[in-house]
């Protein structure tokens, strides 16, 4: 086999190949041998059939096709490993020349990784937010807590801002009942705005045992979107009563003796956020600075590619699971349609830039992937696609994620040898020490934990303090 390479742009190349004939031989055998399998001849066993009786009975170019589309993806593959490329997608080929004893010529056109020449990213500079904790910050996080914590009591007056109140809800879209229009028993903050539009002026001023009519746009449901006409009664008005901030709370709401240390402890996590959040602006300064230091061609029809499975992925999978339209969600955004698709194809080429510089890193620093890492990055995705670890990595193996993973992890590595080179400020001019790159991630859990902790006591609080 002899092949040939044309590059028709720095992403796209031309492979012509010759193939002598003698080498379709293992492919014409199997094709006679599955034609054999497929057809009966009067006279002859299944599978015994010969293949000049093939040839007569159902034509020699039968028996090339099924020859020639069994033998390509071979002969392409030694190709594009001889000519060391790097495919991307599938390839366009085009059968050229197909003469029965003496040759096989085609072409293959396919879009390839681009060549990426790393400069030296010694010098990137990039300024960072401080990490700066005041009072006042302290005081919202433990005001927060506070109100995890507070209790209710019925009272004999109309609703106000703040109350909790129990509901019922009917509504009606064409004057029509909807089936999942009829709700009942439910509670809702005042001002919380997590129910329907409309529900807070119409619940205000009203007692137990009153009702009231709105309109308001529904969020989900089979009329998601259509404006309805909504009947609320309320059937429990209950006042919110917060603890007092002193250290029988700080036992209350969490492990502490007294509110000084809780406040103490809220000030390093609220540290510990901060921290990590810089981290990360870091991370996302630093590859920004070494995306405009990097020239990088982009294919144009795996641009196109990634511009479609972002909008799929937006409109059919998180907009759906909201009940929203894409339309509706540009409304909400106060954004064009022009501007959204001028927004998703400026990420998406960000994306494939991202990825190919830093492939091009892993490659050039010879970053390896050891299995910790892997099983640390998994537990990590795990987390935040709500899954157990198991079943999270049983739904990667099965769907043949791995190389995914290890590449996240492989370019996740490249980035922090950039941003270790980096000079990292902060808005007070000192300079950030990202060395240790565990620092921030234990920071991340650490918010995590602590978020997850606060929650988990929350039901406990209620109960004690109703007690």
């Amino acid at each position: 086999m002899k092949s040939a390479v044309e590059t028709l742009n720095p992403t796209r190349v031309r492979l012509t190949v010759e193939v002598p004939f003698e080498e379709l031989k293992d492919s014409l055998d199997a094709a006679y041998k599955k034609i054999n399998q497929q057809v009966t001849v009067k006279g002859f066993r299944k599978g015994k059939i010969p293949a000049r009786v093939i040839d007569q009975r159902f034509g020699r170019g039968a028996v090339l096709e099924e020859a020639v589309n069994d033998a390509l993806p071979k002969f392409y593959t030694e190709a594009v490993n001889e000519a060391e490329l790097s495919p991307l997608g599938q390839p366009e080929v085009d059968i050229t020349e197909l003469k029965d004893g003496e040759t096989l010529n085609f072409t293959a056109e396919v879009d390839i990784r681009p060549a990426v020449e790393i400069p030296d990213y010694s010098g990137i500079e990039v300024e960072v937010d401080a990490i700066e904790v005041t009072d006042e910050d302290v005081d919202k996080a433990v005001e927060q807590l506070r109100e995890r914590f507070a209790s209710t009591s019925p009272v004999e007056r109309a609703a106000e801002d703040d109350d909790v109140v129990t509901i019922d809800l009917e509504a009606k879209v064409d004057g029509e009942v909807l089936e999942d229009g009829v709700a009942a028993g439910v509670s809702y903050t005042i001002g919380s705005g997590e129910l329907l539009d409309g529900i807070d002026d119409a619940v205000k001023g009203l007692s137990a045992g009153e009702e009231a009519t709105f309109a308001s746009e529904l969020k989900g449901g089979s009329a998601a979107g259509k404006e309805a006409e909504v009947t609320v009664k309320v059937t429990q008005v209950a006042a919110r009563e917060l603890p007092e901030l002193d250290d029988d709370f700080a036992q209350l709401a969490s492990e502490f003796d007294t509110l000084e240390e809780l406040r103490a402890d809220s000030r390093k996590r609220l540290a510990d956020m901060k921290q990590y959040d810089q981290a990360t602006q870091a991370q996302e300064r630093v590859l920004d600075k070494l995306l405009e230091l990097v020239e990088v061609p982009v294919p144009e029809k795996l641009l196109e590619d990634e511009i479609n499975t972002r909008k799929h992925n937006l409109e059919h999978h998180q907009l759906g699971q909201m009940g929203l339209t894409l339309d509706k969600y540009l409304e909400i955004q106060g954004k064009t349609a022009e501007e959204f698709d001028t927004e998703t194809r400026d990420a998406a080429v960000k994306g494939i830039k991202t990825q190919f510089v830093l492939d091009e890193l892993v490659s050039k620093e010879k970053l390896n992937v050891s299995q910790e890492e892997l099983t640390e990055h998994l537990m990590r995705r795990a987390a935040s696609s709500g899954m157990s670890p198991d079943e999270f990595a049983q739904a990667v193996v099965q769907q043949n994620q791995v190389p995914l993973l290890v590449g996240e992890v492989a370019r996740g590595k490249a980035l922090a040898v950039v941003v270790e080179a980096a000079t990292v400020k902060d808005t007070n001019g000192e300079i950030v020490d990202l060395d240790d790159e565990d620092e921030a991630a234990e920071a991340a859990e650490a918010a995590e934990a602590a978020d997850t902790t606060e929650a988990a006591t929350e039901g406990e609080g209620e109960e004690k303090a109703e007690a």
